[in-house]
């Protein structure tokens, strides 16, 4: 049986070899691709669309217009706007379906997964990858322990606070000025 410390280092462990071995040039285009957009629209399913809400939300207290695709407020999106879109395999279908539509519409599609070679190529101007593989070839490729894709999720939720904090240090965002853009219904 394994106990709390030796899980929890697991699962650390992990997503550090993973971040660590994220290509920075890969980001460093995101993140312009992320400044020069109007609109950033957000495509995942199942807990990937959990981490992408919650890389909306946080990139929200930033300035950014954010939009989860499918939520009731979503506007159009245009040549100007950015869809990122979470996949792992890079073949999920509804991601691939609204990937097709933005490449239609002329926008700008960025993909953040684990194989650069998915079906998701033919649409993204842009990958990101996350060096996740349940076959590692490379001393890079993390091989994890984790029920399913978790520790995707798990990277790619930290991914968007850390895109977050060199967005905040590049422009020197006061992080209490950030406040302001915090819910304050609750």
């Amino acid at each position: 049986m394994v106990n709390y410390k030796e899980a929890a280092g697991v699962i650390t462990n992990e997503i550090t070899s993973t971040l660590n071995n994220v290509d920075s040039q890969e980001i460093e285009r995101l993140i312009q691709q992320i400044n020069q957009a109007e609109k950033v629209f957000f495509v995942g399913v199942g807990r990937v669309l959990l981490s992408l809400k919650s890389i909306a939300k946080r990139l929200a207290h930033l300035g950014v217009q954010t939009y989860v695709v499918g939520q009731i407020t979503e506007p159009a999106m245009t040549e100007k706007d950015l869809l990122i879109v979470g996949s792992g395999s890079g073949e999920t279908a509804f991601p691939l379906i609204i990937a097709k539509k933005a490449k239609e519409l002329n926008a700008t599609v960025a993909h953040i997964g684990t194989n650069p070679n998915s079906s998701m190529s033919q649409y993204a101007d842009a990958f990101v990858r996350l060096p996740i593989s349940s076959n590692p070839e490379t001393e890079e490729e993390v091989q994890s322990n984790q029920p399913m894709k978790s520790l995707f999720e798990q990277s790619l939720l930290l991914l968007g606070d850390t895109i977050a904090l060199m967005i905040v240090k590049k422009e020197n965002i006061e992080l209490q000025s950030l406040w302001e853009y915090h819910a304050n219904l609750e």
